[in-house]
């Protein structure tokens, strides 16, 4: 029996689909993209930040890599390695663990970098042109490859960079209190 692949016609659409899987897909032009695993040394670094984050805000507000935002352009829909909800998310996502552009945007966005041009491209030129569009804060790019902690902090709708190396304490206008060098983020994953 030959299947085919569902289309949607919007976002809507895509929400009340159920393959009855856990899998994860990005709608692209109304089609679904498997979203492919992470490596075991990605979600170590985002794991080390998930505990960070929870001991300081506690574990309702930290969500990894299951998490999805809907943001404007293609894909529709981007799935974090960590994000860090506001208060308010907790009983907006009960149902879905999305959250919509209806919705205020989450405090902050973690992406650890993968190898290879592609995905270079995917998560400092696209994801950051998506989260600084619907607004989210602070956005950090954890690059493993090229040992930097990037953190995008918005200003005036525009994201301003900020790199740091070995021990240099990264510095989070978001989280203050949160005292982590880059090299303990980066040496997380091992």
């Amino acid at each position: 029996m030959l299947q085919t692949k569902p289309r949607f016609q919007n976002f809507e659409d895509y929400l009340a689909y159920d393959d009855g899987t856990d899998h994860l897909y990005e709608l692209f032009n109304g089609e679904l993209i498997a979203v492919p695993p992470e490596s075991g040394f990605n979600v170590g670094i985002a794991t080390f930040l998930l505990v960070q984050f929870a001991l300081r805000l506690g574990h309702l507000r930290v969500r990894g890599h299951g998490l999805e935002l809907e943001v404007r352009g293609e894909p529709r829909n981007r799935f974090p390695d960590l994000t860090i909800i506001r208060e308010e998310h907790i009983s907006q996502i009960i149902r879905r663990n999305t959250i919509r552009l209806s919705m205020a945007p989450p405090l902050l966005v973690v992406e650890v970098v993968s190898p290879g041009e592609l995905q270079h491209s995917r998560d400092y030129i696209a994801k950051r042109t998506q989260y600084q569009d619907i607004g989210i804060p602070e956005y950090w790019l954890i690059d493993p490859q090229r040992q930097t902690v990037t953190l995008l902090m918005l200003q005036d709708a525009v994201y301003v960079e900020s790199v740091f190396r070995g021990q240099a304490l990264i510095v989070s206008a978001q989280f203050p209190e949160l005292s982590l060098s880059a090299e303990q983020i980066l040496s997380a994953g091992r």
